[in-house]
Order: structure tokens, then sequence, then C-alpha cells
């Protein structure tokens, strides 16, 4: 063989500055659609960079809204069978947040909005509170409804009264109900006064081995409480979404456009909704502009995310109105079926990239909002200019999904059904007298798809997100199934975020914001990928 000569190992770096430009493709390039076309997240790739960096320094934490951030990027969608109080907890502790579902009475909705207010809180400013005349079974009765029974006791029996004892659960056990609490109530209390901050009244609450911790004005008057099992949950789940004003957990709610909506965001406001998101499968409406004027003028603390949208035009509209967020996606989840009997619609990357793009510049996040089916789509979400990921069929299943267990072809599994499929259009409505008499059901022992347990008649959801309310003809725009269980919400989402890291690490940026500039930069590079490329880069070459 001919001698071959070779540059000098120790100059490859230098000698790289010598192309005009880095591997891969920029995002600009990516992303011309007159160019590819619309893209899905499947259709490109990320290309790695340097590691000098732990997987465990990668932080997480992005915008969802112009004032809210949170540690980990995962929202969980107002769906019916996904987010309800359980899950909108879950998520929330773990760095998240769910946003409840409004297919139910706007009471009920209200109802877990408190649920997750009252699970975690820095200072109690709206405990409960009773008085020396009630009864045992008054106690009773809110740790049943609420869960807890430290309840500090006043005078009056509200806020404000002068404390004269608090009752705890060993204060009323083995006691008959008609007991009158005044019999019964701890006197000997350890309290804080108005003014302690939240480091010092926790120190008090440790050092004093008490549950509850009762702040008092100079006149011995009820302002506050704090409680131990706060102070526990601080620990076991750092990367809380909370409120920094309050400590409490964030709460999401999902709305929709019609004139009812509105009495129902009252309701939500008292519970102490903090982010409401407009639920609609096209976003830009005349009613939901006019709906984000209204909230934001009626309740100017609220962070309000509009949707959804993917197109700039689109974004322009609810941005000029005031919105705060923007969800992103139209037909791109899992038992979505809008693209194709609509005919509308766009790949969700493409939606994603375009919609963020423009939205940045007014200081406005993105949601993306469907499509969603493993860390990697959450990685190159974040890398087109998402702020967080909404997942609906990830979370599905989960324990924490409302809805039972059951046993389909040998599996255990949960419904799953699109807000636009015909049974959540259904949800609500009264039952026919023929269903009501002896008409048709689904057999002894099953309860495949099984609705919820809810007799109360509401306004149905999911036909004013498809704005299909006045349709004698209801034309389904998602579908029904079911999907395996997939455990505990507590052990999966720890599971994303890792992942996320590491993405993050191979990818050589150490946090969502570095990985949003390197790729505006375009020093974080891509690549797209032929069917043949996917076909590679799945599991393949083994027998079944």
């Amino acid at each position: 063989m001919p001698n071959q000569t070779y540059l000098d190992p120790s100059s490859a770096l230098e000698y790289l500055k010598s192309y005009t430009h880095s591997d891969g493709l920029s995002v600009d390039e990516l992303m011309n659609s007159r160019l590819h076309g619309g893209l899905t997240y499947n259709d490109f790739l990320m290309l790695p960079g340097k590691i000098d960096f732990a997987a465990q320094e990668v932080l997480t934490e992005s915008k969802i809204t112009r004032n809210v951030i949170l540690k980990t990027p995962f929202m969980s969608s107002p769906m019916d069978t996904v987010t309800e109080s359980e899950m909108a907890i879950s998520m929330a502790l773990l760095g998240g947040i769910g946003v409840i579902h409004h297919n139910q009475t706007a009471a009920a909705q209200a109802a877990m909005v408190r649920a997750v207010k009252r699970h975690e809180n820095g200072f109690i400013t709206e405990p409960v509170v009773l008085s020396p005349s009630h009864l045992v079974e008054d106690v009773l009765d809110i740790k049943e409804r609420l869960g807890f029974s430290g309840i500090p006791i006043t005078d009056t029996g509200s806020l404000g009264g002068k404390l004269v004892g608090i009752v705890t659960n060993r204060d009323v056990q083995f006691r008959s109900p008609s007991t009158l609490l005044s019999e019964v109530m701890t006197t000997e209390l350890v309290t804080a006064p108005t003014g302690v901050t939240l480091t010092e009244a926790n120190a008090i609450l440790r050092d004093s081995k008490k549950g509850k911790l009762p702040i008092v004005d100079t006149n011995g008057r009820l302002t506050s409480l704090l409680a131990r099992s706060d102070l526990l949950k601080n620990q076991n789940y750092p990367l809380a979404s909370k409120r920094p004003d309050t400590k409490q957990l964030y709460a999401a709610a999902a709305v929709g456009t019609r004139p009812a909506d509105r009495e129902r965001l009252h309701l939500l406001a008292e519970a102490g909704l903090d982010i409401i998101v407009i639920d609609s499968s096209q976003g830009n409406s005349v009613f939901q502009i006019e709906m984000v004027r209204w909230i934001k003028e009626t309740f100017p603390q609220l962070e309000v995310i509009a949707g959804n949208v993917v197109t700039r035009e689109q974004a322009a509209s609810l941005i000029a109105a005031g919105a705060d967020g923007l969800r992103v996606g139209m037909g791109s989840g899992s038992i979505c079926i809008t693209q194709e009997v609509m005919a509308v619609g766009r790949p969700q990357a493409t939606a994603v990239y375009n919609v963020a793009e423009f939205a940045s510049k007014f200081g406005v996040p993105v949601i993306a909002d469907g499509g969603v089916g493993n860390v990697g789509h959450v990685v190159k979400a974040l890398s087109l200019g998402a702020g967080a990921v909404m997942m609906g069929g990830l979370l599905a299943g989960t324990t924490e999904a409302p809805g039972e267990y059951f046993y389909h072809e040998g599996k255990r599994v949960k419904a799953y059904r699109g807000m636009g499929s015909i049974e959540a259009m259904e949800q609500g409505k009264p039952i026919p007298p023929s269903a009501s008499k002896g008409g048709a059901s689904s057999g002894p022992g099953s309860n495949k798809h099984a609705k919820p347990a809810k007799s109360a008649i509401h306004e149905n959801a999911a036909t004013s997100r498809y704005f299909s309310e006045s349709s004698a003809v209801k034309v389904a725009q998602g579908v029904s199934g079911d999907v395996q269980d997939k455990g505990s919400v507590t052990a999966f989402l720890p599971y994303l975020h890792t992942g996320l890291q590491h993405s993050l690490q191979d990818i050589g940026v150490k946090n969502v914001f570095d990985l949003q500039a390197g790729v505006k930069a375009g020093t974080v590079r891509f690549e797209l990928r032929t069917a043949s490329a996917q076909l590679e880069g799945g599991v393949h070459g083994l027998n079944s």
C-alpha cells in the first residue's frame, strides 16, 4: 500500500475550525417547512455535545407562564381520565403541575383545587377553626372530608378569635361523637407570635415536637397555623411546585369559554386557584379572546394559559389579549384524531418551534401539549422552545389517574379517552329513561370503559372544547380505549426527571435555559431521520 500522510493528531481541534459550519443542522435549517415539510418529534435527533459535568448537576427548571417557574417541566393534561386532585397533588409535589379537568360540576372542581391548596402549606392563612361548643363529631367530619384533624379552637370558632385550645386526632379517639370539644381539647399550647418568619416557626415546631403551631397576635388571637406534616413534605419533596409567598402547592385548573365558565371561575378563584388553563382545541376564537381579557380584568392575580394554537397567527391573537402562557398542539395526542377527521392541525415539532419562536419575543412561554411518548420527546420539545410538556397518555393508567383498574385481555388496565371522544361528550348528561329501566349494559362483572360514578348533571366540557354544544350530531375528534397499569406517578415522574438530566448531559448543557440558548446560537445541533434511521434507532433484530 502507498504511504499516506496524516495530520498531527494534536492539531485536530485547531483543524476542526477550518470547517465552514458545525456538523449537523441548525434549528432554522431543520425546521424549514418549505424544504422538509412539517416534522414530528420522531423525525429528527439532537447531536451529542461535550460532557464535563455530572448528570445530577443538571437543573430542569423552566417557565410555564410569565411568572411561574417549575422545577421539572412536566404537566398533566386536563382530561377526565388523567387529572383530578390526587394527580394534581402528586405532580406538584414532584416538581410539576397537574391541570384539573372541568368535565364535572363547578363545585366538584373547586373542591379539588381546595384539596391541592390545603395539602402542603407554609403558613396556613385560612385554617379550619372550631369553637369549644362544637362536638367531637364535627372533628370526625372534617377528618373524613379534608383528611386532617389537628384543629385550633378559638372562643368565636373562627380565625381572629382568641385561641383557647387545639384538638388533635388523639383527643377525639374513643370519645362519643356528642362530646363537647371543651371537654377534650388541649389547652397547654406552644404558639409563635405574628411576624415570625417561616424558618423561625419551623424551628419552634421542630423543637416543640408538636403537630401544629398556632400563630397568634399580641392579644392571643389566632392569625395562622403551621403544620409539622408540611415540614416532612419539605424534606421528602425538595422539588415541589409552591408559591414563593405562601409556600402552598400551585393549583391549576381548566375552564371553557361559555358564560357558565365565568361563574365556575369565581368558585375556583375562591378555592385558591393560581393558574387557569382555557381549554379549547382551537384557541384563536373571539370567545377565547374575550375570555382572556375578562379574566385578566376580573382576576389579575391569576396566570392565564390560553390555547390550543399551532401557528404564529393564532398565538398573536391570544398574546395581544393578555395570555401569560400558550398551549401548543392540535391533533397530536395519542387519542386525538382531529388531524384526520377535520383535516386541521400541524405536526407537533413544527408547531412548537414556530409558536415558541414567536411567543418568546413577547416573554410568553409555551407548553407542548400532545405527542410526548418518551423522555426523548420531552427533550426535543424543550429544545424547540417549550417551557414544559403536557402529558395525557404517558400518565393515564397510573395509580393517581381517575378511574378504577380492571382486566382486559389478561392485563390490568385503566380507561383512557380523548376529550373529543363520544364517551367524554356524553359525560354529565341526564340518563335517558330507557337506560335507567333495564337498558343495555356491558354485562355482569364488566367495567370496561366504565364512566366515573358521578351522577351530577353539568354542562359538558368536551363539547365546548370542540365547539359542539349546539350540534345535534356529534363528530368525534378523539377515541376511547384503555392503557396498561403504569404504577404510581411517584416512581414514574422521577424516572422522567432523571432521564431528562442524562439527556441534557449528553447534549452538553447544564439546564433548560442553556439548551434553548444553545439552539438559538447554533451550538446545539440537529439531524433529520429517514424512515430507515428511525427503524435503526428503535429495538430491532430480536426474535419475538
